[in-house]
């Protein structure tokens, strides 16, 4: 890209140069016609000087040229194409910063999407304490269960958080895998976010388990 802005002002120059070139003719024709006597003599002195003072003019010019080019030619060119180049620079970073901007919206969409999907509607006639009983009393059955306490709260975005918090006493492994699996398959979404297991002292083949309970629910 900065090659591509280097040819472009190489480009511009040139143009430049085209149009100041009658300009310039006629302008440094009457410069040299002005200045021919002063040049003429300048010339004759310097016919006089010996061989090697006329080479330390010779390398005096050269360096006064050099001079010259470098702050008056080279530096304002290379000014304006390190500007160019950091214009380009910036705009790539806005670019690859938009780019990362739509990437984190796009997933974040998904993300609102799924979890619109995994919701249910927030209406008086919804009980996630009913839910869970029901899903508990087919495994690990109504015996089992210690205690069910629920809790519901509005969060953020218009949703309902549905919690309850479940214990459930003196269970085998096999019935804690049928309690969960019962959960994942209700056709309410309820996710169990919190899960904690401990082995009872009076027997170590069963367990107490504790775990929350919770969906979401959105109005409408």
């Amino acid at each position: 890209m900065v090659e591509r802005m280097r040819e472009i002002v190489a480009t511009l120059l040139s143009a430049i140069a085209r149009r100041l070139s009658p300009w310039w003719s006629a302008g440094s024709a009457r410069v040299r016609a002005s200045l021919a006597p002063a040049l003429a003599a300048a010339r004759g002195r310097y016919q006089k000087l010996e061989r090697r003072e006329r080479i330390l003019v010779q390398i005096a010019g050269a360096l006064v040229t050099l001079f010259v080019l470098f702050n008056l030619v080279y530096l304002p060119i290379q000014d304006t194409l390190g500007g160019l180049g950091d214009r380009v620079l910036e705009r790539q970073h806005d670019a690859v910063e938009v780019a990362r901007m739509m990437r984190t919206y796009q997933r974040l969409r998904i993300d609102l999407a799924t979890m619109r999907s995994r919701t249910v509607a927030a209406s008086g006639g919804f009980s996630l304490f009913s839910v869970v009983e029901q899903a508990l009393t087919r495994a690990p059955g109504k015996d089992r269960i210690g205690s069910l306490t629920p809790a519901d709260k509005t969060i953020p975005g218009g949703m309902t958080q549905y919690t309850v918090e479940v214990k459930l006493n003196a269970l085998s492994l096999p019935q804690i895998v049928d309690t969960l699996y019962g959960f994942s398959a209700l056709n309410v979404p309820v996710t169990v976010s919190t899960l904690h297991i401990m082995r009872r002292s009076q027997d170590s083949h069963t367990f107490d388990v504790e775990m929350t309970c919770v969906a979401l629910g959105r109005s409408g």
